[in-house]
């Protein structure tokens, strides 16, 4: 039995609940954005949207700041579904940007995305390859060539990640025109971004025809919030509202701010289109293409160009159409130009979602709160990308088709060799031509220098880029911080931003052993020219070497059939100062004065005896010499010559692993009699250290060896057996 006056209590209790809903459901909107303020950081109830009146101009309080909606959050998507991201990129420097969005996105989101790249050969070569050995789960992603668009074809997507994680790219092609018309190449435009500033206008017809929604987002953006809450503003539109996007956050629109501005129409202030939301289905129904070339070739009678790209053509067509377009809440576009109001913003919010750099000066940015907002983008810029490769936590994911991956998931970590199983299986992040870089021009016999190197031998470029004038492949092995502090010393170096023909790929560090033979590989296989100088970033080439290559490679006639690995003697100085030879006799006098020895004399002369250096001291022509065990010399090879075997990493057996195979597959070892380079003195490396004071190292170094051999016997079958029988003999140190 209930206590006397508990139904009475009861009852005012659910008196009080009902006005407490009818109020919420009266003025909950407003009480939320009361309450905004009072529920402090992390908390988000609301959003501040620009009010459009049924006539399409936007409210305004005062000059300069627009009238605010609270716009109640609606449910985010499920968990689950699907979230179509499209980016139009182009160029070495637009990659980068695009791989900092693409970290800020991950890092918050909780949804599979679907990526939608728009992109000229450059971009797809570097992000193609990033997103393949990135192996991100449950991340899509599909090209579209924009050099077509520039024509006027309609290119579907090129390569398409269906499955995850490991993303495959499979061709797909959509119809073409049979007249192809110009697509935006018609269009004058003064924007720095170019033609690529102006395809997010041809997007709904590029993208797939069952694509029903999208996000665009510009380059130069930066996420602070999950980008499903960005996607669930999609449930705001009415049904005659086509594209979502936020106020633009400055004066631009407005006009006069110098004499003779003219802007093209917007309402108010118009919109910014750096984050924009696209109803595909309802864009293509109301005829978007027509109406947005009509509307550009109509202003374009008047004014010259655009100013903005896309942006001014997307507000001409909605100050004819205002009801196209549903206004965004300011939170997700925050605009931070030198002249923004984007201050009215951010200060009101409780918090941030997406952060656009849209100045020229990008993060010199002059702006009083820059300095928060770069540490922002900062953050991303230099986080590790390895780690935003996690699963969905209660989202179906087929099992990684990757044999690396299931055989990494198989390792036994209690085995004393763990460390070396799992960095040989172990897929890095690459990036291909980190840098801007200018492919060379075709030369019959040109050679470009493939090297690799980590950040303690970065001092050595320099030098390396003096000693060597034609072409170079670098693999570097960096942090997503040390990428940073590379692209500033580059960029801070006379000698190394003159060079547009040295080509950076960085392959980003994971595991505790250096992944030489890997980054061999990566090098290798970027290079361009018909040869290749397989070398280390700490020996330097004689000054003539580059030419002397070229000629002798003619000379030879290696280009007709004749299969040869050029041998390059190796030479050493213990000085760190001391004046490099400038030819064969000079060389010859410090070798005999003590200040240069050959190569690793004391420590393994059985990796450079083969190469005969009395013989050299007389020779003036080529000689052949024959492979013996542990031979390990410097050679210039055929492009296509065999990769390294990526088993080998750390230190030991690596490079006399690969011309073990060029012997198997009978290339000529050929000494040329003017060719030498020498080695520069350092501090010894991490791996070299482990090899000299762990018996367990040498031990797993042996087992590589072992496994090698045996591969190669089922490979060549008998022609192997001199391997196997030079393999019994007593070994080395490497």
């Amino acid at each position: 039995m209930l206590p006397r006056g508990r139904p009475r209590a009861l009852g005012a209790a659910a008196l009080l609940l009902l006005l407490i809903l009818i109020g919420f459901f009266l003025f909950g909107g407003d009480l939320a954005c009361e309450r905004r303020e009072q529920r402090g950081p992390g908390s988000f109830p609301c959003a501040l949207t620009p009010r459009v009146l049924p006539d399409g101009d936007p409210s305004v309080d005062h000059p300069g700041h627009s009238r605010s909606d609270c716009v109640p959050l609606r449910p985010l998507p499920h968990k689950c579904e699907l979230l179509h991201v499209a980016i139009v990129c182009a160029g070495h420097n637009t990659s980068r940007d695009v791989i900092t969005l693409v970290k800020s996105m991950l890092f918050y989101r909780k949804n599979p995305l679907h990526l939608h790249l728009v992109t000229d050969a450059v971009a797809r070569s570097i992000l193609e390859t990033l997103f393949h050995t990135w192996m991100v789960p449950a991340v899509r992603v599909s090209f579209y060539d924009a050099d077509e668009l520039k024509a006027g074809a309609s290119p579907g997507p090129s390569a398409l990640l269906p499955t995850c994680p490991a993303l495959s790219f499979l061709p797909g092609l959509m119809a073409r025109p049979s007249h192809p018309q110009p697509q935006v190449s018609w269009i004058p435009n003064k924007h720095y971004s170019g033609l690529y500033g102006l395809m997010k206008l041809v997007l709904p017809g590029v993208l797939p025809p069952d694509l029903v929604r999208v996000i665009v987002l510009d380059t130069d953006v930066t996420f602070a919030s999950d980008i499903a809450e960005l996607w669930a503003l999609f449930a705001h539109f009415s049904d005659g509202q086509v594209i979502g996007l936020v106020e633009n956050q400055s004066d631009w629109y407005l006009g006069n701010l110098w004499r003779n501005h003219r802007p093209w129409p917007a309402l108010g202030r118009g919109f910014n289109t750096g984050v924009i939301l696209l109803q595909l289905d309802r864009l293509r129904q109301t005829g978007w293409e027509q109406m947005w070339k009509l509307t550009a070739a109509q202003e374009l009678l008047t004014l010259p160009a655009t100013s903005l790209a896309d942006q001014d053509i997307f507000n001409a067509v909605i100050k004819g159409h205002p009801g196209l377009v549903q206004p965004l809440p300011c939170v997700w576009n925050v605009q931070l130009s030198d002249h923004t109001l984007a201050e009215r913003c951010y200060l009101e919010a409780a918090d941030l979602k997406v952060i656009h750099w849209n100045s020229p000066k990008k993060l010199r940015v002059k702006n009083k709160h820059v300095e928060f907002f770069r540490n922002l983008y900062l953050t991303f810029l230099e986080y590790d990308g390895n780690l935003l490769r996690r699963g969905l936590f209660g989202c179906p994911s087929p099992p990684s088709p990757e044999a690396e991956q299931r055989a990494l998931a198989q390792l036994n970590e209690e085995d004393a060799c763990f460390e070396f199983r799992q960095q040989q299986l172990t897929v890095h992040r690459v990036h291909v031509t980190f840098l801007p870089h200018e492919p060379p021009p075709s030369r019959p016999h040109d050679v470009t220098l493939v090297a690799h190197l980590s950040m303690d031998r970065l001092q050595m470029l320099e030098a390396l880029c003096r000693h060597w004038p034609g072409p170079m492949s670098l693999a570097l092995y960096l942090t997503d911080a040390e990428a940073q502090q590379f692209l500033r010393f580059v960029e801070a170096s006379v000698v190394l931003s003159a060079r547009s023909d040295v080509a950076y790929h960085v392959v980003y560090r994971e595991g505790p052993l250096y992944p030489i033979n890997q980054l061999r590989n990566v090098a290798l296989a970027q290079a361009l020219t018909p040869y290749v100088f397989l070398s280390d970033v700490d020996f330097l080439p004689s000054y003539s070497l580059y030419d002397y290559l070229r000629a002798s490679i003619g000379q030879l006639e290696l280009g007709r059939g004749r299969k040869a690995a050029l041998v390059v003697p190796a030479f050493e100085t213990l000085h760190y100062h001391f004046t490099f030879p400038s030819s064969k006799a000079e060389l010859l006098a410090l070798l005999d004065a003590g200040s240069l020895s050959t190569f690793r004399y004391h420590e393994w002369p059985r990796g450079y005896a083969p190469t005969d250096y009395a013989r050299w001291r007389e020779a003036q022509a080529p000689y052949r010499v024959q492979w013996e065990a542990d031979y390990e010399p410097y050679v210039v090879v055929p492009r296509d010559c065999p990769r390294y075997d990526p088993r080998f990493v750390g230190f030991g057996w690596n490079k006399v692993a690969h011309i073990v195979e060029l012997d198997a597959q009978e290339y000529e070892l050929l000494v040329l009699p003017e060719a030498f380079t020498i080695h520069l003195p350092h501090t010894p490396s991490l791996d070299i250290s482990r090899f000299h004071s762990n018996p367990t190292y040498s031990e797993c170094l042996q087992a590589l060896k072992d496994e090698f051999h045996q591969d190669l016997s089922r490979h060549y079958g008998a022609a192997a057996l001199k391997y196997l029988t030079a393999l019994q003999q007593p070994r080395g140190p490497t």
